[in-house]
């Protein structure tokens, strides 16, 4: 213990700064994030901005792919600029990107608010890494690394709690705690930040743009390298239907009371805490889980999968995670939701650790720095495509009120388009008139007749796929 506390003494200033500004940016993405896809699809009439599914996929898949390809450029800026300008840039950027979110409603100019937020994010992503790998040493880098992620869990963790009980309220309170946080950051950075020693880039910043791009099409030249950062985007694309889709699945498909009762019968304080007010518990409460367990076992589950090389424990670990995905949508009850997403999440922490580890290891030792770049792109294709998948692919297969509209129209019922003056609610209050049957009843027909759980298959059968494909090439490219 002695020795612990002396490692954490050796930490200067500027990495503990480095780790709270981690901390309130993922509070207040995240807090933003989990509840973007149920704001983007929810009915006019609560506040929500009436999207449909391909809308929202559209737009979340397209701006968090730009989010993480423009690190590739931001870390140029930041090195030319200084880390200190950048972040102050940054988080003004974000601030009014989240304020700006808030208030606008038409979808493309909410579509560039969004767009405007993810690149103050951009800024800040390759910066903060490079603080913290600037203010540690061969000695302190794993410890250090370590409370840097236990951080960026503990952020993701929290927002979205505070996220939940500020949207029963209004929505836009949500957006407004999110700029308020980043303004908490601005402050910090402009107060205790003091810039790390780096090496002074005289070079052109058009220069240090054309160098970078030089130097991933390097890397990317190692055709293994290549490949392998191609067959990882699979599991992104199937990883990320956590927040995509399953917030708004819960939401459609759930009768979440369900777990409030029990909660309450077991202990009635917590229940009430974690409630939406209304006697049931918001999705985003629920997909949160993830986030616990996170901070619960992924220092036990490292710890387990130590001796294991990296790609065996990507194999295992993706195989885990596509199965618990899939069953997390093939089921209406949300209790099995803690069984689920818990096996979902043991997939994820043996795997994505594991991403960065075996990158690192094949990286020639003069170009790792180059080659961890590189790792953001198959996470930039990843939520491109989960973007795809959550939007039509869910729209068709499980999107309920699109299900509905096609359910009334094959019975020859005619109803006006959706629009601010005739909203989903209104839709299923119309169908709960011709049907004679209340929401629970048309959830339960539309579960039974359209099988929307179904797109369970689809889900896991991208992330099998990826196993297997790793698989192979594990087995034939890597052995040559």
């Amino acid at each position: 213990m002695p020795k612990f506390f002396k490692v954490l003494q050796k930490y200067p200033q500027t990495f503990w700064i480095s780790n709270t500004m981690e901390l309130f940016e993922r509070w207040a993405w995240y807090g933003m994030f989990m509840i973007l896809a149920l704001y983007l699809t929810g009915s006019v009439d609560t506040g929500a901005l009436g999207f449909t599914q391909a809308q929202k996929g559209i737009m979340m898949g397209t701006v968090v792919a730009l989010l993480y390809f423009l690190p590739v450029i931001t870390g140029a800026i930041a090195d030319k600029f200084g880390y200190k300008k950048v972040l102050i840039t940054a988080y003004i950027v974000m601030a009014l990107g989240y304020v700006l979110m808030g208030y606008l409603s038409s979808y493309y100019a909410v579509f560039l608010a969004f767009i405007f937020l993810a690149i103050g994010a951009a800024l800040f992503k390759p910066v903060i890494s490079a603080c913290i790998a600037k203010t540690t040493t061969k000695e302190t880098s794993s410890m250090g690394f370590g409370i840097f992620y236990m951080m960026v869990n503990l952020g993701a963790f929290i927002g979205p709690i505070f996220a939940s009980k500020l949207r029963s309220s209004s929505w836009n309170l949500v957006f407004l705690m999110s700029a308020t946080v980043i303004l908490i950051n601005l402050l910090l950075v402009l107060i205790f930040f003091k810039e790390p020693a780096r090496e002074q880039n005289n070079t052109s910043l058009a220069d240090s743009i054309k160098i970078v791009f030089k130097n991933i099409l390097l890397a990317l030249s190692d055709r293994k390298f290549l490949f392998f950062l191609i067959i990882i985007i699979g599991f992104w694309t199937m990883y990320n239907q956590l927040f995509y889709t399953l917030p708004v699945f819960i939401d459609q498909w759930m009768d979440t009371s369900i777990v409030y009762d029990t909660l309450y019968s077991i202990w009635p304080w917590f229940a009430e805490k974690v409630s939406n007010g209304q006697g049931a518990i918001n999705p985003e409460m629920l997909t949160n889980i993830d986030a616990m367990y996170i901070v619960l076992f992924q220092v036990l589950i490292s710890y387990a999968i130590m001796k294991l090389k990296p790609l065996h424990a990507m194999i295992g670990g993706f195989f885990v995670a596509s199965i618990g995905i899939g069953l997390t949508f093939m089921f209406s009850n949300p209790m099995y939701l803690f069984v689920t997403i818990l096996v979902f999440g043991l997939g994820e922490m043996a795997s994505s650790p594991k991403i960065s580890e075996y990158i690192g290891r094949i990286a020639p030792k003069d170009k790792v720095a180059l080659y961890m770049g590189c790792s953001f792109l198959p996470m930039a294709g990843g939520n491109f495509f989960a973007g795809l998948l959550s939007g039509n692919v869910y729209q068709k297969m499980s999107d309920k009120v699109s299900l509905l509209q096609f359910d009334l129209k094959s019975k020859g019922i005619i109803v006006p388009e959706l629009s601010d003056s005739f909203t989903q609610n209104d839709l299923f209050a119309k169908a709960s008139e011709v049907l004679n049957m209340d929401n629970a009843g048309i959830t339960e027909y539309l579960w039974n007749t359209y099988k929307p759980g179904n797109i369970w298959m689809v889900f896991t059968g991208i992330g099998i796929a990826t196993v297997v494909v790793l698989f192979l090439y594990d087995k034939f490219v890597l052995s040559k």
